[in-house]
């Protein structure tokens, strides 16, 4: 768990969206990707996620030795990010549960339009990530916006996991879209937080972990706030200070980056909790307050 949260770390490091990744895949470096593997566990990661990228479908043979060579060096469990199921299956037939403590793999990530992937449940078992951003509605696949789409989502999909296919609660990592709040004009920040609020006093859900990476809230920003902090990690903070408390506990971040609590004064907490309540042209102006005095 990470230092001043009760929160869990899915290292997000093993993903060809990092220059110096790519640069690892690209030269197929397998001790350099051991070598991240084992820092990413050596900070604390619970899991660690694996993304290959396109090369995922074009020579699955390379994912399975990147799977296994990691699995070599750590005991952390692994989180399969592919949206193909002939990807994932390949990923959970290569994972071997012993080398990771007997845990169950995850896979990254299920939504309602994206459901053939739990095909592969029964024969395989596994731990997911279910994504609440978006619904299926007569058959055709739409994004959610406000926090009864979020929540009736999350609940109707967690809940068809329980009862169809016997998963444990504590199996599901719900992942909460964290969107950037440079145009957020519709309140999709508030819409997820009063999400997770509903999510997190459901009695029916008790048990579903609550998750999402961080990285976008603060894109296009200055690097510093009017107070001189580090304006996205503050605002990473500052999220994480008004869901936690609601069952949001686990992170796909880097492991090292380190998260804590901030202070009810905090001035990018209390500016983010006014931005939270603004719509429009208000809430762009809110933005401006956070590095401009």
């Amino acid at each position: 768990m990470n230092n001043g949260f009760n929160i869990g770390i899915i290292g997000e490091r093993i993903n060809p969206g990092f220059k110096s990744t790519r640069a690892l895949f690209d030269n197929q470096d397998l001790a350099g990707i051991q070598a991240l593997a084992i820092k990413q566990a050596e900070a604390g990661a619970l899991y660690q996620n694996v993304n290959i990228g396109a090369q995922a479908l074009t020579d699955p043979q390379w994912m399975a030795r990147v799977i296994e060579a990691i699995q070599e060096v750590v005991s952390t469990p692994l989180s399969f990010d592919f949206p193909s199921k002939s990807v994932q299956e390949i990923c959970l037939s290569c994972y071997d549960p012993d080398k990771a403590g007997g845990e169950l793999p995850i896979v990254n990530s299920i939504t309602e339009h994206r459901w053939d992937l739990m095909e592969l449940y029964g024969e395989h078992k596994f731990k997911v990530i279910l994504m609440a951003s978006e619904r299926v509605e007569d058959g055709v696949a739409k994004g959610n916006k406000n926090a009864d789409e979020i929540y009736s989502t999350a609940r109707r999909a967690a809940l068809r996991l329980k009862n169809e296919y016997g998963m444990p609660l504590d199996h599901i990592f719900i992942d909460m879209s964290v969107s950037a709040i440079i145009a957020d004009t519709e309140g999709l920040n508030s819409s997820t937080v009063e999400a997770i609020r509903r999510i997190g006093a459901d009695p029916d859900l008790a048990g579903v972990h609550m998750m999402g990476g961080l990285s976008n809230i603060g894109q296009q920003l200055p690097p510093k706030a009017v107070d001189g902090s580090d304006l996205k990690h503050s605002l990473e903070n500052a999220f994480l200070t008004m869901t936690v408390p609601h069952g949001f506990d686990f992170v796909l971040g880097t492991p090292w980056r380190g998260y804590e609590q901030l202070a009810d004064e905090h001035y990018v907490l209390t500016t983010y909790k006014h931005f939270l309540e603004q719509r429009g042209s208000n809430a762009l102006r809110a933005v401006r307050k956070f590095y401009r005095a």
